[in-house]
């Protein structure tokens, strides 16, 4: 059975906001950047088949009985990677009704990833940006903690083959019919999935 995703949060955990690091994501194209998932294949981003692909970049999920970073915490969204996960997770049935795939990155090893992707049983793929070629190409906005590189929280939305990059306000919402690459910082599966639900005209070129 897949594991809870009851993963209680401290109360008291600094909200992160959006300071504008993705903003050039706006109009970009995916490039040509091929990632071992944690299934053990190669993965092109310039090449996702599916109609819509969530690609939700996190820091880390963390291992049973290790450590957290020190002051973890205290960095604005940091915490909850693994409940984020469980989330998609969950909710990875309603996303295929929509036409859309899931996908996670980070940029810990692919075997580092498997064993989370196993423990949680996750019914879809992660993919390891180690060497940093997706998020260089991109730019992707990102923290170091204990000397260790890791992603800044992002989701990105590709529609088809266009790839090219738009932003949706969490905030205001612009229905356009454009395809592209939409981003949200910090979204949860459950406000994914509304938010592709709410997009799935506005996707169609």
């Amino acid at each position: 059975m897949p594991q809870p995703t009851d993963f209680p949060l401290p109360s008291d955990l600094p909200r992160p906001t959006d300071d504008g690091a993705a903003d050039h994501l706006v109009g970009m194209s995916m490039p040509a950047v091929s990632l071992r998932s944690s299934s053990g294949r190669l993965v092109s981003l310039a090449e996702l088949p599916a109609l819509r692909t969530v690609i939700y970049c996190y820091p880390m999920t963390g291992v049973p009985g290790k450590p957290l970073p020190e002051n973890w915490d205290a960095i604005p969204g940091a915490r909850g990677c693994t409940p984020q996960a469980c989330n998609f997770r969950d909710h990875n049935q309603e996303f295929v009704e929509l036409e859309t795939e899931v996908i996670g990155l980070s940029t810990q090893t692919t075997e580092y990833q498997r064993e989370m992707a196993d423990r949680l049983q996750l019914p879809f793929e992660v993919l390891s940006d180690a060497a940093f070629q997706f998020c260089g190409a991109m730019r992707l906005p990102t923290f170091v903690v204990d000397g260790t590189r890791l992603l800044k929280r992002l989701t990105i939305v590709v529609r088809g083959r266009a790839r090219r990059a738009r932003h949706l306000s969490s905030v205001s919402v612009q229905r356009k019919r454009r395809s592209g690459i939409a981003m949200a910082q910090g979204k949860s599966g459950q406000e994914l999935m509304s938010r592709c639900a709410m997009f799935k005209n506005a996707f169609r070129s």
